[in-house]
């Protein structure tokens, strides 16, 4: 059994799809599962140009690596504020309902 160095590449190209599929699914960290998801993009791009399909690998390397892996890294820093309580809107309507219920003030005007 003999096989080309791009038959060996393919294999391993599915090896590594398959292993980082599976890390992403089950790993634990958001971040982790991010840059995961964000290189499985990237390898999935290189596996449609070996299928001869460089149409939909440049779609695959644009959309999945390019504009979604930073969208869910923006996302998960704008979740990381909120669940510090840095979001704006936090405190304007803490502010604003602060005014109403406090009693004193309602009762001094």
């Amino acid at each position: 059994m003999s096989y080309s160095i791009l038959t060996c590449f393919d294999i391993l190209l599915i090896l590594t799809l398959l292993w980082l599929g599976w890390r992403l699914l089950s790993t634990e960290d958001i971040f982790k599962a991010v840059v995961l998801f964000i290189s499985f993009g990237l390898l999935m791009a290189l596996a449609w140009v070996r299928m001869r399909a460089p149409d939909v690998a440049l779609a695959e390397a644009a959309l999945g690596a390019g504009l979604t892996g930073p969208l869910f890294l923006a996302a998960l820093r704008r979740m990381k504020r909120i669940h510090k309580g840095e979001r704006r809107l936090d405190s304007d309507e803490n502010r604003g309902e602060d005014h109403e219920a406090d009693p004193e003030q309602t009762q001094a005007a």
